[in-house]
């Protein structure tokens, strides 16, 4: 989706048999965002705490591909979340040639979690950009695909619950980014057609491109600049510093003045 087709101030050609008012660039009334890796830097706080667990600082790429296989399961109902940190755990040790039971694993995850529930960082562009938008009058949703208890908690330790009006978790929706129909719920919580709104993640297809295909627009968050093609109509940021004059140069309108 691209947000404009043509400048609000630009003139429109209307055909005199048509009766419809000429097109103008869309309102935006909703900025939708991912919270891992957009708000949080939460790869940097799970590697951490993962070298200091194992003693190891090369099995990352590891823990990350299994990790995703296991969230992959997850998305297509073949393994249940509240299960999913145990197995994958357990998969990831056996790579190490650790066969453990479950008590034992466990008992690693709790460490885990102690260690990166206290690892937990903002990055330095997140308050400024949704301190902008609240003033802007936009309305803000969390939209993530973890669980909903392990998000909210981050959220509200982390200061971040006071900015959303709502926190959609897939495990709760009943369906997962890139799903249109994630998106789209998120829309109709918050009486917003999604040509109103935007997403913004750090995944360039589950977060800008499913956007994107559920008629949002699709905003990917690359802040490592990694410089890998895009399609056209999905637009590439390298900081969230730089997202309200995206949306105040695509949009006719951004949100509304806040009451003073």
């Amino acid at each position: 989706m691209a947000f404009a087709l043509g400048s609000p101030t630009a003139s429109q050609r209307v055909s005199e048999h048509d009766d419809a008012p000429p097109w103008t660039p869309p309102e935006l009334r909703l900025v939708c965002l991912d919270i891992d890796d957009t708000l949080i830097d939460f790869s940097a706080a799970s590697r951490r705490s993962l070298e200091a667990l194992i003693g190891r600082t090369d099995m990352w790429p590891m823990w990350e591909r299994i990790t995703d296989e296991h969230v992959a399961r997850v998305v297509t109902g073949e393994l249940e979340y509240p299960d999913m940190h145990a197995r994958r755990t357990q998969a990831f040790l056996a790579e190490l040639g650790i066969s453990v039971g479950m008590a034992d694993v466990a008992g690693f995850e709790k460490k885990r979690k102690e260690m990166l529930r206290r690892s937990w960082r903002l990055f330095d562009d997140v308050l400024p950009c949704l301190e902008w938008l609240t003033a802007a009058g936009v309305r803000l949703a969390a939209v993530t695909n973890a669980s909903g208890a392990h998000q909210r908690e981050k959220l509200a330790m982390l200061g971040l619950a006071r900015f959303f009006d709502y926190v959609a978790i897939a495990g709760e929706v009943g369906v997962a980014k890139p799903d249109p129909v994630m998106f789209q719920t998120v829309c109709f919580k918050l009486d917003c057609e999604p040509a109103q709104a935007v997403h913004v993640g750090d995944k360039l297809t589950t977060d800008a491109v499913g956007a994107r295909d559920a008629g949002l627009g699709g905003v990917w968050l690359d802040r490592t600049g990694t410089g890998t093609d895009v399609p056209s109509d999905v637009h590439v940021l390298c900081t969230l510093a730089d997202l309200p004059e995206l949306l105040v140069s695509e949009f006719a309108r951004v949100g509304v003045p806040v009451p003073r």
